[in-house]
């Protein structure tokens, strides 16, 4: 007897944001094996061109689409070069962000605190915006899955402008996804605990003590793989989660269970 596996993103268009690094990479290896065209957007063009390679190789789909997020224009061009190579957009994975640590809220910086809500809620705002009428022509209706965190659910000392902005994220969604539900764009968050990224590198680095205190916390103890998160992320652009829409899925080891 011949069984056949089904790829979840078979011929979906999805476009991955913070594309470079970190769980938006992950996420666009994983999405381009599960049989999804991929639009890769982040800064940093050489390594987008790197993994559009990389991707090709492997015998994928993907084009770089060099973006800031929170620069509307450039937000813009990304969504027109996704229609204009492969007829449109399926879904999105926004999962650019920005965080820093270790500074109490009255001694943060301003510019500190606008830079942290233009990469994580007007970036995500920006790509809704030019993503949502493309995506209300998909066959499927379209899926949009937004990055959040555990820090948009709870609140944490040190870090009172990303609580601020990953909260606000989560309520975007839900906006979204009270908006345009009839029209069939399914719109979800993922409360993401902490990952083994680059960022997180850099965080830890420059606070001591903090990684024991984020072992501590989650039920399973440790850190989750890019990958793990951008499983989550796949299931909700697919097909297979038609019915679930408005959520805040914990991807975070039992962190908010805890």
């Amino acid at each position: 007897m011949t069984t056949t596996t089904h790829l979840l993103l078979t011929d979906k268009v999805i476009m991955v944001t913070g594309a470079s690094s970190g769980i938006g990479a992950a996420a666009a290896r994983l999405f381009a094996a599960e049989g999804a065209a991929v639009v890769l957007v982040a800064r940093r063009e050489e390594r987008l061109r790197a993994l559009e390679k990389e991707i090709a190789d492997s015998g994928g789909r993907a084009t770089a689409a060099p973006a800031d997020v929170t620069r509307p224009d450039e937000v813009e061009r990304a969504v027109a070069l996704a229609v204009d190579t492969y007829g449109g957009l399926d879904g999105a994975f926004n999962n650019a962000g920005w965080a820093t640590v270790g500074t109490e809220l009255h001694e943060t910086d301003d510019t500190v605190f606008q830079q942290i809500m233009d990469v994580n809620v007007r970036g995500v705002w920006n790509c809704m915006r030019h993503q949502i009428p493309v995506l209300l022509r998909s066959p499927s209706g379209g899926a949009i899955v937004n990055t959040s965190s555990v820090a948009g659910v709870l609140a944490t000392g040190a870090v009172a402008p990303y609580v601020a902005a990953k909260h606000a994220v989560i309520g975007l969604t839900r906006a979204a996804a009270a908006e345009y539900g009839q029209r069939g764009l399914r719109v979800n968050a993922l409360v993401v605990g902490n990952t083994l990224t680059e960022l997180m590198d850099e965080v830890l680095e420059e606070t001591p003590g903090l990684e024991e205190r984020f072992l501590a916390r989650p039920i399973q103890k440790r850190m989750a793989a890019p990958s793990e998160v951008a499983e989550a992320a796949a299931w909700l652009c697919s097909d297979r989660s038609s019915f679930v829409t408005g959520a805040a899925v914990p991807v975070d080891g039992g962190w908010t269970a805890a």
